[in-house]
Formats: C-alpha cells, structure tokens, sequence
C-alpha cells in the first residue's frame, strides 16, 4: 500500500459531483464496467487523450468515471486501499449526522462545556467556541497540531478573533472534532465508518484493520484519524452523496443533514483572503461542514459540485 496524492479522492467526488443524477444507478456488490461508453455519448478518442494526460501529467494513482451505475473509465489499481488524507473530515462529517439528529451530539456545546482542554492550555475566549464553530473550521482556537496537514502559517495570533467570525483550514479543529464525536457518542469513528458507510454500501475493499489513530500528544492530545479507502469503494461514496444520502432506496444518511453538510459557511472571498493558496488559480471554493464547496460562477457545469 502507497501513499497517494489526494488528488485521487478529490477527482473521483468532483467528477460524480457535477454529473446528472437523473439516470443514476447503483451498482451491486461488485462494479460492472460499460465496454461500449460510445453507445452513452463518450468520445472514445478523448477519453484516450485523457487517460494520456493523467500518466504523463498528474500525480493520480486511481480514478473512476461512473455514469448510470457503472465504471466508464478506470484509471490505476482502483481495488487498493490508500491513504485518503484531509478526505477523512467529510467523511467525518457524514457520521455525525446521526448523532447531531438524535440529539446526542449538540452542535450548540461549548469547548467549555465539553470539559476540553490541551497541552499548555487552552484560553477563556477559546473555550466559547462550538461544536459547530469546530466542524466549520471557524473555532478560532490556534493551539498547535499534532498532527500536520493544516493551513497555520496564516492563522492570526491566539485569542486575535472570536470563535465563529473567522475560518481557517485547521488540523486542530478537525482533530477535535474526531474526539468530540467519540466523546459525546461513546462510538469509535472507524467502527461507524464500517457499520454507517461500509456496510451498508457494500464496501468491497474496506478494511478495518487498516484504521489506526495518529499525532504528537506532546504538542496537542486530540488525535487524527487517518483512513485507508479503495478508489472505487470511495466512489460508493460520492454516488450516495449524489441521491442526497440514498442507496438503493434506502436512506444511509439523513437528506436533511446531507444539505446542512454542504451550505455554504464560509464564502470563497472570505476564504482567499484568509487563506490565500487558491488565488489566481481559476477555483473559488465555500466550505461547509468539513467539505469544500465548488463556488466557480463562470462554469454552469460545477453548480452544487462538491468534495473533500
């Protein structure tokens, strides 16, 4: 198993993000694959060109193409598991529905209230910030990670803002939010993963032996939760995320949630002015709860498109 560019994850949900759900299908417990994607209006030639592009200029070890149910297009070993990096969040986030709706996970609760803490300590004004505030990437708490992946280099000086007014893409607050779910629910993360996600949508290559928690306790005590998924049991995901939660006529997770996911929380311009690594690259991105939201005005075929 090999560590992977995300660009891998973020190419399989943006792609099924912005195609028609209309004909949509789910595929059974294995994937088929259409042998003729000429006869659904596919140019053969280009799907080559492309394929071209991907070897000789990406980084992308597997990507799938779903139309109606089925692989289009394949590119790499789709069937290994790989580390899916900051696509742990949203996947996080999918979770928590569950809990946020039955009342045990309170997205109202206060670090305070939570009984949070961490090395060095934590501030008065930071303990004001939410549950919500967390998985918004707006606590406003710049307390050191543990685990490396955040955007700190631009976060302001502690205690600069109030919790809520601003956001930055932060490991602490996604770490944190890892915790908070498994305190307030009393579940392990990689186990509702496995009952919520895998299961239900017929994993075919989900393992849970692979999922194991990581950081530097000496710099923060809340822990990542990295996850190992295949490209094509992430693509199980994202078809699920396109009927709004439903898989096989069955709601895995909550339609209502799904939609509280991905409103917008934060605007593009908000975004680039604090974090200003997406400037002058044709992309304008809004972020919700832990997913990152296409906002591209200019290109009518990535409204509502999404990904982690």
């Amino acid at each position: 198993m090999k560590k992977i560019n995300t660009l891998k994850l973020v190419f399989i949900l943006l792609i099924l993000s912005v195609v028609s759900v209309k004909a949509q299908e789910f595929p059974g417990d294995d994937w088929t694959f259409n042998k003729f994607p000429e006869q659904n209006g596919w140019n053969i030639k280009k799907l080559k060109e492309y394929r071209k592009y991907i070897t000789d200029s990406t980084k992308i070890t597997g990507l799938v193409i779903v139309q109606n149910g089925q692989i289009i297009f394949n590119y790499g070993d789709i069937e290994e598991n790989s580390y899916i990096a900051s696509c742990r969040k949203s996947v996080l986030s999918m979770i928590y529905g569950k809990y946020v709706l039955n009342g045990e996970i309170d997205l109202t609760k206060t670090v305070l209230d939570l009984g949070l803490d961490d090395v060095g300590g934590l501030l008065p004004i930071e303990k004001k910030a939410t549950i919500k505030d967390i998985i918004s990437a707006r606590s406003g708490v710049y307390h050191k990670e543990g685990y490396p992946g955040g955007m700190q280099e631009y976060a302001p000086k502690r205690c600069s803002v109030k919790p809520g007014s601003y956001w930055l893409y932060s490991n602490w607050d996604f770490n944190v939010a890892g915790y908070v779910f498994e305190q307030e629910t009393g579940k392990n993360i990689y186990d509702e993963v496995q009952s919520q996600l895998a299961i239900p949508l017929e994993m075919q290559d989900w393992d849970r032996s692979l999922q194991n928690k990581e950081g530097n306790t000496s710099i923060s005590k809340y822990l990542a939760y990295p996850m190992w998924f295949s490209t094509r049991d992430m693509a199980r995901l994202g078809l699920m995320m396109l009927h709004n939660g439903e898989w096989k006529n069955k709601q895995i997770i909550n339609a209502n949630w799904v939609k509280e996911m991905i409103t917008q929380r934060t605007s593009p311009e908000e975004l680039n002015a604090n974090v200003p690594v997406f400037k002058n690259t044709g992309a304008n991105f809004g972020y919700g709860y832990m997913w990152w939201l296409w906002k591209n005005k200019d290109e009518p075929k990535l409204k509502g498109g999404i990904f982690c």
